[in-house]
Protein backbone atom coordinates (compact mmCIF):
# COMPACT_ATOMS: atom_id res chain seq x y z
CA UNK A 1 0.00 0.00 0.00
CA UNK A 2 1.08 2.90 -0.93
CA UNK A 3 -0.93 5.24 1.44
CA UNK A 4 -3.28 5.85 -1.15
CA UNK A 5 -6.76 4.78 -1.73
CA UNK A 6 -8.80 6.00 -4.55
CA UNK A 7 -5.99 7.47 -6.05
CA UNK A 8 -5.71 10.28 -2.75
CA UNK A 9 -3.24 10.68 -0.48
CA UNK A 10 -4.21 10.38 2.92
CA UNK A 11 -1.55 13.19 4.33
CA UNK A 12 -2.81 15.52 1.60
CA UNK A 13 -6.61 14.76 2.60
CA UNK A 14 -5.76 15.57 6.24
CA UNK A 15 -3.65 18.59 5.91
CA UNK A 16 -6.60 20.92 4.80
CA UNK A 17 -8.52 19.40 7.41
CA UNK A 18 -6.10 20.19 10.27
CA UNK A 19 -6.10 23.80 8.31
CA UNK A 20 -9.40 24.37 8.83
CA UNK A 21 -9.56 23.16 12.37
CA UNK A 22 -6.83 25.26 13.19
CA UNK A 23 -8.27 28.34 11.59
CA UNK A 24 -10.88 27.80 13.04
CA UNK A 25 -9.63 26.88 16.91
CA UNK A 26 -8.11 30.50 16.39
CA UNK A 27 -11.23 32.57 15.58
CA UNK A 28 -13.08 30.46 18.22
CA UNK A 29 -10.47 31.53 20.99
CA UNK A 30 -10.95 35.08 19.84
CA UNK A 31 -14.01 35.13 19.51
CA UNK A 32 -14.60 33.21 23.29
CA UNK A 33 -11.34 36.11 25.07
CA UNK A 34 -13.65 39.01 23.87
CA UNK A 35 -16.91 36.95 25.18
CA UNK A 36 -15.15 36.82 28.55
CA UNK A 37 -13.58 40.19 28.35
CA UNK A 38 -16.88 41.88 27.94
CA UNK A 39 -18.47 39.56 30.87
CA UNK A 40 -15.17 41.27 32.78
CA UNK A 41 -16.04 44.84 31.77
CA UNK A 42 -20.07 44.14 32.55
CA UNK A 43 -18.91 42.95 36.04
CA UNK A 44 -16.86 46.06 36.62
CA UNK A 45 -20.01 48.27 35.47
CA UNK A 46 -22.27 46.59 37.59
CA UNK A 47 -19.50 46.64 40.97
CA UNK A 48 -18.97 50.13 40.22
CA UNK A 49 -22.74 51.16 39.54
CA UNK A 50 -23.48 49.68 43.24
CA UNK A 51 -20.37 51.51 44.61
CA UNK A 52 -21.84 54.29 43.19
CA UNK A 53 -25.45 53.67 44.25
CA UNK A 54 -24.38 52.75 47.60
CA UNK A 55 -22.52 56.67 48.18
CA UNK A 56 -25.95 58.25 46.45
CA UNK A 57 -27.85 56.35 49.11
CA UNK A 58 -25.14 57.28 52.27
CA UNK A 59 -24.93 60.97 50.70
CA UNK A 60 -28.99 60.73 50.83
CA UNK A 61 -29.33 59.47 54.22
CA UNK A 62 -26.70 61.33 56.19
CA UNK A 63 -28.91 64.72 54.15
CA UNK A 64 -32.25 63.32 55.94
CA UNK A 65 -30.35 63.17 59.38
CA UNK A 66 -28.85 66.92 59.22
CA UNK A 67 -33.06 67.74 57.97
CA UNK A 68 -34.18 65.54 60.32
CA UNK A 69 -31.84 67.33 63.25
CA UNK A 70 -32.22 70.84 62.23
CA UNK A 71 -35.78 71.21 62.11
CA UNK A 72 -35.92 69.23 65.62
CA UNK A 73 -33.90 71.74 66.85
CA UNK A 74 -35.47 74.54 65.55
CA UNK A 75 -38.87 72.87 67.09
CA UNK A 76 -36.79 72.85 70.65
CA UNK A 77 -35.87 76.41 70.17
CA UNK A 78 -39.13 77.77 68.94
CA UNK A 79 -41.11 76.00 72.01
CA UNK A 80 -38.39 77.74 74.29
CA UNK A 81 -38.95 81.07 72.57
CA UNK A 82 -43.11 80.34 73.15
CA UNK A 83 -42.50 79.25 76.83
CA UNK A 84 -40.66 82.63 77.88
CA UNK A 85 -43.12 84.72 75.78
CA UNK A 86 -45.78 83.57 77.91
CA UNK A 87 -47.24 86.66 79.94
CA UNK A 88 -45.11 88.88 77.74
CA UNK A 89 -47.78 90.22 74.79
CA UNK A 90 -45.52 91.92 72.84
CA UNK A 91 -43.81 88.85 72.15
CA UNK A 92 -46.48 86.60 71.83
CA UNK A 93 -46.97 86.78 68.00
CA UNK A 94 -43.86 86.38 66.81
CA UNK A 95 -43.19 83.81 69.06
CA UNK A 96 -46.44 81.96 68.03
CA UNK A 97 -45.29 81.97 64.59
CA UNK A 98 -41.67 80.76 64.73
CA UNK A 99 -43.57 77.85 66.52
CA UNK A 100 -45.98 77.31 63.85
CA UNK A 101 -43.41 77.57 61.35
CA UNK A 102 -40.76 75.24 63.17
CA UNK A 103 -43.94 72.58 63.73
CA UNK A 104 -44.78 72.57 60.04
CA UNK A 105 -41.40 72.17 59.10
CA UNK A 106 -40.92 69.74 61.53
CA UNK A 107 -43.29 67.41 60.39
CA UNK A 108 -42.30 67.51 56.76
CA UNK A 109 -38.84 66.51 57.61
CA UNK A 110 -39.82 63.80 59.96
CA UNK A 111 -42.62 62.97 56.99
CA UNK A 112 -39.68 61.99 54.68
CA UNK A 113 -37.44 60.65 57.47
CA UNK A 114 -40.11 58.03 58.21
CA UNK A 115 -39.54 56.44 54.62
CA UNK A 116 -35.60 56.99 54.56
CA UNK A 117 -33.90 56.26 58.70
CA UNK A 118 -32.98 52.71 59.85
CA UNK A 119 -35.80 51.17 62.57
CA UNK A 120 -33.78 51.79 65.42
CA UNK A 121 -32.97 55.37 64.00
CA UNK A 122 -37.06 55.54 62.94
CA UNK A 123 -37.43 54.54 66.51
CA UNK A 124 -36.02 57.18 68.18
CA UNK A 125 -37.21 59.91 65.95
CA UNK A 126 -40.93 58.62 66.48
CA UNK A 127 -40.78 58.93 70.28
CA UNK A 128 -39.02 62.26 69.95
CA UNK A 129 -41.69 63.54 67.34
CA UNK A 130 -44.34 62.14 69.82
CA UNK A 131 -42.85 63.66 73.07
CA UNK A 132 -42.29 66.82 71.00
CA UNK A 133 -45.68 66.98 69.77
CA UNK A 134 -46.88 66.65 73.86
CA UNK A 135 -45.14 69.20 74.61
CA UNK A 136 -46.11 71.97 72.16
CA UNK A 137 -49.87 70.48 73.61
CA UNK A 138 -48.91 72.09 76.47
CA UNK A 139 -47.26 75.59 76.00
CA UNK A 140 -50.69 76.06 73.25
CA UNK A 141 -52.63 74.97 76.31
CA UNK A 142 -50.60 77.28 78.56
CA UNK A 143 -50.61 80.17 75.73
CA UNK A 144 -54.58 79.88 75.54
CA UNK A 145 -55.06 80.00 78.96
CA UNK A 146 -56.42 76.58 78.88
CA UNK A 147 -54.24 74.72 80.90
CA UNK A 148 -54.65 70.92 82.15
CA UNK A 149 -53.05 69.46 85.99
CA UNK A 150 -49.17 69.10 85.37
CA UNK A 151 -49.49 72.00 82.96
CA UNK A 152 -46.92 74.75 83.92
CA UNK A 153 -43.76 76.79 82.19
CA UNK A 154 -42.00 74.88 84.65
CA UNK A 155 -43.22 71.71 83.26
CA UNK A 156 -42.73 72.95 79.60
CA UNK A 157 -39.17 73.99 80.36
CA UNK A 158 -38.27 70.22 82.27
CA UNK A 159 -39.25 68.79 79.28
CA UNK A 160 -37.22 70.37 76.60
CA UNK A 161 -34.34 70.02 78.48
CA UNK A 162 -35.39 65.97 78.45
CA UNK A 163 -35.94 65.98 74.75
CA UNK A 164 -32.86 68.10 73.95
CA UNK A 165 -31.00 64.83 75.76
CA UNK A 166 -32.85 62.80 73.71
CA UNK A 167 -31.98 64.56 70.54
CA UNK A 168 -28.20 64.37 71.32
CA UNK A 169 -28.74 60.22 71.48
CA UNK A 170 -30.78 60.10 68.22
CA UNK A 171 -27.89 62.27 66.77
CA UNK A 172 -25.06 59.12 68.34
CA UNK A 173 -27.53 56.83 67.17
CA UNK A 174 -27.71 58.47 63.44
CA UNK A 175 -23.37 58.46 63.45
CA UNK A 176 -23.27 55.36 64.57
CA UNK A 177 -25.35 53.61 61.73
CA UNK A 178 -24.31 52.52 58.23
CA UNK A 179 -24.29 55.87 56.07
CA UNK A 180 -24.36 58.21 59.33
CA UNK A 181 -21.12 60.63 60.40
CA UNK A 182 -18.69 58.98 62.15
CA UNK A 183 -16.89 61.05 64.72
CA UNK A 184 -13.69 59.68 63.84
CA UNK A 185 -13.71 59.66 60.38
CA UNK A 186 -12.01 63.07 60.03
CA UNK A 187 -14.23 64.75 57.81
Amino acid sequence: MTGTEGGVDVGEATAPVVAVVGVVGTLLSALLTQRAADRGRRREQERAEEVREGRRHAQELRACYVALNTSARQYLAALTDQVHALGREEELPAARQRLTEARDQYRDVYAEAQMRLPDRVLGLAGGLSHDLGAVYGMVRRLDDGTPRAGDSPAAVRENIDELWGRLRGMRREMRSQPGGFRADSGR
